[in-house]
């Protein structure tokens, strides 16, 4: 495990190979719309179960990720509702390290999305008004990588929530670079080489069906051959994309739509024939039958809200909202 000590108030931060002590750097984002941290992270991490997006008691949000000299870890908290207070332990103390910290956690909680419209748009639908209004400050957020993506929506194929959110965490158990902040133990989330170094008995006894190892496998071989980029991805509209993502054999409509809206940002894309959020479309609109092309059509290019608010409609029944994460074994 690789320990980041230092806090604040301390003399320094011990480098990732014992190198020289450098201090946490500090700085603040500016937020000019509602920004709620605790919905935002909830939606990303999905369950506290999650091993790489930690969420403490002190209602910081954690992210381990690899910089120019080793592990860092961010720790971002909400002192008020205009302000995010960003600590990176571990550096940086360049102006590029710093900037790319700056730049992650703007990317993973969605600072720049503007998402007035879909509260205008949410008004009106009178079932879904009253659950904007409770989540309102809730942002779209996104995974850092595009393998990361494909992970996050290939394994959650066709399985329940928390079948599929403990075979990712059996996953980062076993591939993922455990690293320690302040008596804290996250993980760094495994590239495409250290978990497609696994040989096919190890992925499946990690809880994966053959079939979802065969398109992982093809997924990264994808990325490092060049053929599939996130630059690819940007460049073109959401049905391009969509039509790019599923020339992977073992990617379709839902995992392609779920890789954009979770990867990319890409609102105008909503999961569709999903029986997860079918039953949380039932329970926050409390009806069993309900019209979904007259309701995305009404949301147009923010649809893919309505996702994020679903699975937090879920997470609000179960008291799963804002707590603290489960800590690593």
């Amino acid at each position: 495990m690789t320990p980041l000590r230092g806090t604040a108030g301390t003399a320094g931060t011990a480098g990732a190979a014992g190198g020289p002590a450098r201090a946490p750097s500090s700085f603040e984002i500016g937020l000019d719309q509602p920004f709620r941290l605790d919905l935002t992270v909830s939606a990303l991490r999905r369950l506290p179960s999650n091993l790489v997006d930690v969420y403490t008691s002190e209602k910081e949000y954690l992210h381990a990720y690899t910089g120019a000299r080793g592990p860092l870890v961010i720790r971002v908290s909400q002192p008020d509702r205009r302000t995010l207070a960003v600590e990176v332990d571990g550096g940086p103390c360049t102006g590029a390290e710093h900037e790319d910290a700056r730049a992650l956690v703007r990317r993973t909680l969605g600072v720049d999305s503007d998402v007035r419209e879909f509260a205008r748009s949410s008004a009106g639908v009178p079932w879904l008004q009253p659950l904007a209004r409770r989540l309102r400050g809730l942002r779209p957020p996104r995974y850092r990588s595009l393998w990361e993506a494909f992970v996050n929506a290939i394994v959650f194929q066709q399985v329940s929530l928390h079948a599929a959110s403990s075979v990712v965490r059996r996953m980062i158990l076993a591939c993922g670079t455990p690293v320690e902040s302040r008596g804290t133990r996250l993980y760094l989330f495994p590239d495409a080489e250290r978990v497609l170094a696994e040989p096919d008995d190890a992925l499946r006894a990690l809880g994966l069906s053959q079939g979802k190892v065969s398109t992982l496998r093809r997924a990264g071989e994808a990325i490092a051959s060049g053929a599939l980029s996130e630059a690819l991805v940007e460049s073109r509209s959401s049905a391009e994309a969509a039509e790019l993502l599923r020339a992977i054999k073992g990617i379709g409509p839902w995992t392609a739509s779920v890789i954009l809206l979770r990867g990319f940002g890409r609102l105008d894309v909503f999961p569709m024939n999903d029986s997860g959020v079918a039953r949380n479309l039932a329970l926050a609109a409390g009806q069993e039958a309900l019209e979904m092309e007259p309701l995305l059509e009404t949301l147009g290019a923010y649809q893919g809200m309505l996702y994020f608010h679903l699975l937090l409609a879920r997470l609000e029944t179960r008291g799963e909202i804002g707590i603290p994460s489960a800590p690593a074994e």
